[in-house]
């Protein structure tokens, strides 16, 4: 594990890999990197360079509420320059879900940066917008109208920010409730705009604009539907599209959230996927 200082907070990473071309690999939700290193290690023997990295807002890094645009373009952004920090100037930007918007709006807001994507369990929908605006924001601005920036503090994800890096207390504290709410509020008002587009993240003519090779593997349920994977797939030219790594569902038989476990065992067959793709594309 290493830290840089990154647009005013400080980002935890870890390289996996010493040589060959760049892959940045994120997460979905706000969940830590850790859950990626097994899978950095299977590129890493192909001869990969994988960054992995916790966002801010999450795992070990610092916690920066900013009225910055959305908190994915806000990532997309500390992802940019903590690539040029480690001399990852070219990288394959990947990722799962939440790490999946932050590689799509990576590609559209530095494409001079980004080679190419891997994409998996794509979001999409009115479904996945409301859920998820009320998850990431929506609940804890209620926390900060109850209890002020204490209540936040003690909430499950940022207590656990605060467990691992004992100065986002003070940073959550230093916070108004007013300001918190103030930032969630634009935050999640940007997430529920994406409800009738593609894919939350991107927009048609954003998707039909991206000029570089993409790969997308598609989810089984209502948060990550496999009509939104195929509808970026459809809008980016070019795209290899893959449906059968996980179990094959209908649109009225999607699963209420994804299997963890499901992922977790399939996790070679991704790698073997994008490491052809890789290879085809000349990476």
């Amino acid at each position: 594990m290493a830290e840089a200082q990154v647009r005013g907070v400080t980002l935890n990473y870890e390289i996996v890999g010493d040589r060959g071309a760049w892959i940045a690999l994120t997460p979905g939700s706000r969940r830590s990197y850790d859950e990626l290193i097994p899978l950095g290690r299977l590129f890493a023997k192909q001869g990969y360079r994988v960054l992995l990295h916790d966002r801010r807002n999450c795992g070990r890094s610092d916690v920066g509420i900013e009225a910055r645009g959305s908190e994915h373009e806000i990532w997309a952004d500390d992802l940019n320059a903590l690539c040029k920090k480690v001399g990852a100037n070219e990288v394959y930007a990947g990722g799962a879900s939440a790490g999946a918007r932050l590689a799509l709006l990576f590609a559209l807001r530095h494409p001079s940066t980004v080679k190419g994507l891997l994409l998996w369990r794509l979001t999409g929908g009115q479904h996945a917008a409301q859920k998820l605006a009320q998850q990431y924001y929506g609940s804890f601005m209620e926390l900060a109208k109850i209890g002020g920036m204490a209540a936040v503090c003690a909430s499950e994800h940022f207590g656990e920010c605060i467990a691992a890096r004992p100065s986002n207390r003070d940073r959550l504290m230093a916070m108004t409730p007013q300001d918190f709410i103030g930032v969630m509020g634009t935050w999640r008002e940007n997430f529920l705009a994406a409800a009738e587009l593609p894919v939350v993240g991107a927009t048609e003519e954003q998707l039909r604009g991206l000029k570089m090779p993409v790969c997308i593997i598609c989810g089984n349920d209502k948060v990550h539907t496999p009509s939104a994977a195929r509808k970026a797939a459809g809008l980016i030219s070019g795209t290899e599209f893959h449906d059968d790594v996980v179990a094959k569902r209908s649109d009225n038989d999607l699963l209420e959230q994804w299997d963890q476990q499901e992922w977790k065992e399939k996790e070679g067959r991704l790698a073997e996927i994008f490491i052809a793709f890789l290879k085809r594309v000349g990476a």
